[in-house]
């Protein structure tokens, strides 16, 4: 598939579906890739998603508190997905699914051998564990459910306490936790399939708050500050190109042409960092990009940007994303390359 051409996001509604989530994921998925650019006019408007809703059938119905529906595909017309999106659904923790869709559970695990992403929101994870594609997996749902997944679906690998949890190392199946853990999974999917600027800009047009992952693994560690200083410019600038080398850092002071103890004070002064933070915020950025463009080795990537011992690679990745490089590769790496 083109990058100009949108993905096709498949939400499902059910009877039972919470209209808030449904309607919620509709609209923020939809924005992406034009939302932020129309209000902005920073770039031409480009959609990254097609979301439509997938019900049994075509007919009109309501959902949850009375909230009408109108599908756009029925399950008999058995559509074609890069992205499937179970929301919440309404149900009480002694209630069961089981035999009520059996169509919906065939059509979910065609999609994910065809290669879909699968991907829920609250409880609509408790569709997935009776499709059978959470077996031997990590899930999650509202901690409510926690007693039902232990009762119904004992080998669902239940965790209560994050808000997003994989379920295979791909990151093709994730479920995300309380209700409005929407927000959360909405912002993933963005970032996962649109690229993580985009969902910061997502973020700020409809004003969404992360939850247990926070903006770290989205945020841009390397800012240019506009300053006047020639000197501290061209050890910045001397830095971006050589990032790589063991002594950078030596190196920048000596093109820089002052003395290391001078350099450090203007630098510090003129960007808010001292040089050495911004060597690794450098190197950070740019093995960000590398886990999200292939599949080098973790420790290939930390000789790639200067490091030779991995391990304080590793930490150092922790420290300033908040997650671990393979982490970052399972939430980052483009849809393309998962199949």
């Amino acid at each position: 598939m083109s990058a100009a051409q949108p993905l096709e996001v498949l939400i499902v509604a059910l009877p039972e579906t919470a209209g808030s989530a449904l309607y919620g994921m509709v609209d923020v998925l939809a924005s992406a890739g034009s939302l932020w650019q129309e209000l902005t006019g920073a770039a031409p408007a480009t959609p990254r998603f097609r979301v439509r809703i997938l019900a049994p059938g075509r007919e009109p119905f309501t959902c949850g508190n009375g909230i009408p529906v109108c599908p756009a595909l029925a399950l008999d017309e058995r559509p074609e997905a890069d992205i499937v999106i179970v929301p919440e659904i309404w149900l009480g923790p002694q209630e069961s699914l089981a035999g009520r869709y059996p169509g919906l559970m065939d059509w979910l695990r065609e999609r994910f051998q065809a290669g879909a992403c699968l991907y829920s929101a609250c409880s609509g994870s408790i569709l997935l564990a009776e499709s059978g594609l959470l077996d031997g997996c990590a899930a999650t749902s509202h901690w409510g459910y926690q007693e039902l997944f232990r009762r119904q679906y004992p080998r669902v690998q239940f965790q209560a306490e994050p808000n997003l949890a994989f379920a295979d190392p791909a990151g093709r199946i994730v479920t995300a936790g309380g209700s409005t853990s929407w927000h959360d999974l909405a912002l993933h999917i963005i970032a996962r399939h649109a690229g993580p600027a985009e969902a910061l800009r997502i973020a700020k047009v409809y004003l969404l708050k992360w939850h247990a992952e926070g903006q770290l693994p989205f945020a841009a560690l390397v800012r240019r500050s506009p300053h006047a200083d020639g000197r501290v410019r061209a050890c910045e600038d001397w830095l971006e190109a050589h990032y790589a080398a063991a002594d950078a850092l030596a190196q920048a002071v000596a093109h820089a042409g002052i003395p290391e103890r001078s350099l450090k004070r203007r630098f510090k002064a003129a960007t808010g960092v001292a040089p050495i933070e911004r060597l690794q915020d450098i190197r950070i950025e740019q093995a960000k990009r590398l886990l999200e463009e292939g599949e080098l080795a973790v420790e290939a990537i930390s000789l790639a940007v200067g490091y030779e011992d991995a391990s304080f690679f590793r930490r150092l990745f922790r420290r300033r994303t908040g997650l671990g490089p393979s982490q970052y590769r399972r939430m980052f790496q483009p849809l393309g390359q998962l199949r």
